[in-house]
């Protein structure tokens, strides 16, 4: 393993968005990356296919997903990327009415919970403790990237469990990015995605969708490396001059936009609670 090399770990990341971040990462020549993921026949072949590693992880388990993260830190001894990127939509019908008198089923699977939201709390919680343990030699960025979507945005009344999952992994973005910048020089940044076309819904309900409006994977790539490099340029060749920190990223079609969090009401709203001057 060359010395030079830097580590990206990947949830989701043998198929869909994560596998095309993971093969733009692997053609950059100078980065090891792991997918993590539970199939294990799309996981080999990504893997084969890209020269990475492939570690069967169940991201709703905290043994599995740390065990995983601890192989890959043993083995490389760094950590200088993590995608939390892992995701899932219900299935179910909210809003389906039962028979009077009858007690209704579950609303909802707790799965899209655990993985849209636990996952990304329980992965972010890992790759800080290996980000600390790597040496700031400035050659890896230490960044953490989480998918959102434009349902942690906006409302979601026909996925109601998924919109609220993203609402949450979005909020989670934005309570951690300035801790972990000013405590550990570690930059959190999210991406919140339209509408994609992976294995996230059936072939057939993508047709709901209005079709000009889809997402190319090609800027989804572009948006989580530009906020993986982090030093300010943007895909429009425009700079800010200032680390991407605590950003959020939507994404509509082929256009993107910076999208910052709800001004504070006044200043004791910002006094009580305690803005640190990080705002994505």
């Amino acid at each position: 393993m060359a010395s030079t090399s830097l580590t990206a770990i990947i949830t989701g990341g043998a198929s869909g968005m994560g596998l095309a971040v993971a093969e733009a990462l692997s053609k950059r020549g100078n980065w090891n990356v792991h997918l993590f993921d539970m199939n294990v026949e799309s996981g080999n072949k990504a893997a084969e296919q890209l020269g990475a590693a492939f570690h069967q992880v169940n991201v709703t388990e905290y043994s599995s997903l740390a065990g995983a993260f601890k192989d890959v830190f043993k083995t490389t001894r760094r950590l200088d990327f993590v995608h939390a990127n892992a995701g899932i939509m219900e299935r179910g019908d909210f809003y389906k009415a039962y028979d009077t008198g009858d007690e209704p089923p579950p609303p909802f699977s707790p799965i899209v919970i655990d993985i849209n939201t636990t996952a990304v709390i329980n992965t972010s919680y890992l790759a800080q403790h290996y980000f600390r343990q790597t040496s700031n030699d400035g050659r890896g960025p230490r960044s953490l990237v989480v998918t959102a979507s434009c349902g942690g945005l906006y409302a979601v009344p026909a996925s109601p469990v998924y919109g609220s999952s993203k609402f949450a992994a979005l909020g989670w973005t934005r309570n951690i990015a300035g801790p972990m910048w000013e405590n550990d020089g570690v930059r959190v940044n999210a991406i919140c995605p339209g509408a994609v076309r992976t294995n996230l819904l059936a072939a057939d309900a993508w047709k709901n969708f209005p079709q000009d409006n889809f997402v190319p994977m090609e800027k989804i790539v572009e948006a989580v490396l530009m906020l993986l490099d982090g030093d300010g340029k943007q895909a429009n060749g425009a700079s800010s001059g200032k680390p991407l920190v605590g950003q959020t990223v939507e994404l509509s079609g082929t256009k993107y936009y910076f999208r910052q969090q709800s001004e504070y009401c006044d200043e004791g709203m910002a006094a009580t609670m305690g803005s640190n001057g990080v705002q994505g």
